[in-house]
């Protein structure tokens, strides 16, 4: 079986022959058959079963054609490790039954166990590392994006509870972020262990803060995370979420191989404000997959034409994929990013 390890060149920033391309959320409700198995199951119900979590994570892989599969999980998953009841409810998102409010709730938050409460992620991670084709991603959720979810109890548009508890209880906060940074990186270190071919850091919300106060109040636990990462050979990407082009000349110092860009920032802009240190990826608005495919053609040709300027690009959204999005338009969609950038590349383009 021929490997297909495209995407790991350009997250390394070497020559490709073509752009790389996966995308946030595919293996997810747009996919008929993925809704079948959700009339059954839920989305814990699956990543409890090895086989049928591998076999969802394959999905995109076979219909799609991408270059990288994602891992069918959860960030909220290795909570419950911790000491975090919660529950995914329909059309609400995480809800957590005991919410971190106080010192006292973050002193009983207890550190990880992946092998003794996660064997089933890791189990799922090994099925695939022997069956794919192409890399495997798996991800963790970023201390700042997951305090959002347990200390307000539920999604939230305002943040108001985290941002109070970090504005009025600086060290508390601390406390809250280190033993989340802590989480991720040894669920992370032990997917790379099972099989991982590269990690992404999803950091959805942290958008919603001005700069000085991600530089004081999150950077040193992102930080943190690839720091303890940073002895093992395989990319590590970090995706800071929506609205946050602001936050990219915050990163440079960070140990990862490549930075996530949402659809409002320009490639161009995005490299130059990370001090061309990292790859990049992204960003195409999912939005636009409800354009006429005519449409939806062009957006792709303007990324990628300013995503080859130079090496170290994967072309991929600015964030998830919705759950309306059609199938044939993302099949489409990735036939036309081999096809064009495999001509412009042959055609002279230097990356």
């Amino acid at each position: 079986m021929s490997y297909n390890d495209v995407f790991l060149r350009a997250c390394r920033g070497e020559a490709v022959d073509r752009i790389p391309v996966w995308y946030m959320r595919q293996a997810g409700r747009y996919d008929p058959d993925y809704r079948k198995i959700k009339e059954k199951y839920s989305l814990l119900e699956i990543c409890r079963q090895p086989e049928l979590a591998a076999e969802v994570t394959m999905m995109p892989i076979h219909k799609l054609g991408v270059d990288a599969a994602i891992l069918y999980s959860d960030i909220m998953n290795p909570v419950a490790s911790i000491g975090i009841d919660f529950d995914i409810v329909k059309d609400i998102g995480p809800v957590i039954h005991n919410p971190v409010r106080s010192a006292a709730d973050v002193d009983r938050l207890t550190p990880i166990d992946v092998e003794g409460d996660l064997s089933h992620v890791l189990e799922t991670i090994k099925i695939l590392d022997r069956e794919l084709d192409v890399p495997l991603i798996t991800f963790g959720g970023a201390p700042f994006t997951l305090a959002s979810y347990i200390v307000e109890g539920r999604p939230s548009k305002s943040y108001s509870r985290t941002k109070s508890l970090m504005y009025s209880e600086p060290a508390v906060w601390h406390r809250l972020m280190g033993k989340l940074s802590d989480m991720a990186a040894t669920y992370l270190r032990a997917h790379v262990k099972s099989g991982a071919k590269a990690v992404q850091l999803f950091d959805s919300w942290v958008g919603s803060l001005a700069p000085h106060d991600f530089k004081e109040f999150v950077l040193p636990h992102v930080t943190n995370i690839f720091d303890q990462l940073s002895d093992l050979d395989i990319p590590k990407i970090y995706f800071p979420g929506v609205s946050s082009g602001e936050l990219l000349p915050h990163l440079t110092g960070l140990r990862a191989n490549v930075i996530g860009l949402d659809w409002r920032v320009p490639i161009s802009e995005g490299r130059s404000r990370l001090g061309g240190k990292f790859a990049v990826q992204g960003n195409l608005d999912p939005y636009v997959l409800e354009a006429p495919s005519s449409v939806i053609h062009e957006h792709a040709r303007r990324l990628l034409d300013e995503g080859m300027k130079e090496r170290g690009y994967i072309f991929n959204l600015g964030h998830g994929l919705y759950p309306e999005a059609s199938l044939d338009k993302l099949r489409e969609l990735t036939t036309f990013i081999h096809a064009y950038s495999e001509q412009q590349i042959r055609s002279g383009v230097s990356i």
